[in-house]
């Protein structure tokens, strides 16, 4: 005779629910390692463009310490894209364990790579990266001691005439967040990226839109004499996106530019100060009536 009926069906029911779980839990962690290795096989690729498909899609991942290891390794890989894949998705997991590891990638001997870490510190909100790219602004006219010291001058000088990678880079965000200010004036900046003599200078420009700090609207103000013409154009499209009125004094003497390509933005960027001037004049009117 049964003395605890209660206690047997307790365990009876365990039993099964044991028996029903864990063939599931079996599989899953089967699936689990499978995927795993079909993504370890892709980095180790001999291709490098499977190699940066593998790294690009680490993005999808999450921010887990196998994703950052990972990642870590392919700043290391041999081949550009990889790299720039690598700052790409560290950009894109929105992670403080990203943010050492791009700084890393900023000290990369190919410039590319570097202007990719320091975007990607810029979207991350930190300091470094925005200084950076107002270095990369200001060119061999920044003399003093900075981030770009020596060798990354050099870095620099290679901008002058960049390659399809930095304007993928500006215009896509090289897998990062979009370039601000994309969605207002995008055809002003598709059209100025499109164009063979746009300067690496001019993408940092182009990449600072969003700033309305007195330190990256004085660059961008003293930009519009660049004797770069790109670099003039870049900094009329972002300071037009800067949606301060009081600029657009600024931009006058810019009307009379030799470069149509200047000539024509600046005067768009001036009315559409102008215009927010207006509507703010209008406004405060209103609330003093």
């Amino acid at each position: 005779m049964i003395k605890n009926p209660t206690s047997v069906l307790l365990v009876v029911g365990m039993t099964l629910m044991i028996s029903k779980f864990a063939p599931s839990q079996t599989i899953a962690s089967v699936d689990a390692e499978r995927a795993r290795q079909i993504s370890d096989k892709g980095l180790a690729e001999g291709n490098p463009d499977g190699r940066k498909e593998a790294v690009t899609a680490l993005s999808l991942e999450g921010p887990t310490d196998e994703a950052f290891s990972r990642l870590d390794k392919a700043l290391n890989d041999k081949d550009v894209n990889v790299r720039l894949a690598a700052c790409a998705s560290l950009t894109a997991l929105k992670d403080n364990r990203s943010i050492p590891l791009l700084e890393r990638a900023l000290k990369d001997k190919v410039p590319e790579v570097s202007f990719a870490a320091a975007k990607g510190l810029y979207e991350l909100d930190q300091p470094l990266g925005k200084q950076v790219l107002l270095e990369i602004l200001a060119g061999e006219k920044k003399t003093r001691s900075g981030y770009f010291a020596s060798e990354k001058r050099d870095a620099i000088r290679m901008m002058k005439n960049p390659g399809g990678l930095f304007k993928f880079m500006v215009k896509q965000g090289a897998g990062m967040a979009p370039v601000p200010g994309l969605g207002m004036g995008v055809s002003s900046l598709e059209s100025l990226l499109s164009d063979s003599g746009v300067s690496g200078r001019a993408l940092a420009a182009a990449s600072l839109a969003r700033e309305k700090d007195e330190e990256t609207v004085a660059a961008l103000r003293e930009a519009l004499s660049d004797k770069d013409w790109s670099v003039r154009a870049a900094a009329v499209h972002a300071l037009a996106l800067s949606d301060r009125p009081e600029l657009r004094s600024d931009l006058l003497p810019l009307l009379d530019d030799k470069k149509e390509a200047v000539r024509y933005r600046a005067a768009s960027a001036y009315l559409r100060l102008e215009s927010l001037n207006a509507r703010g004049n209008s406004s405060g009117s209103a609330r003093n009536r």
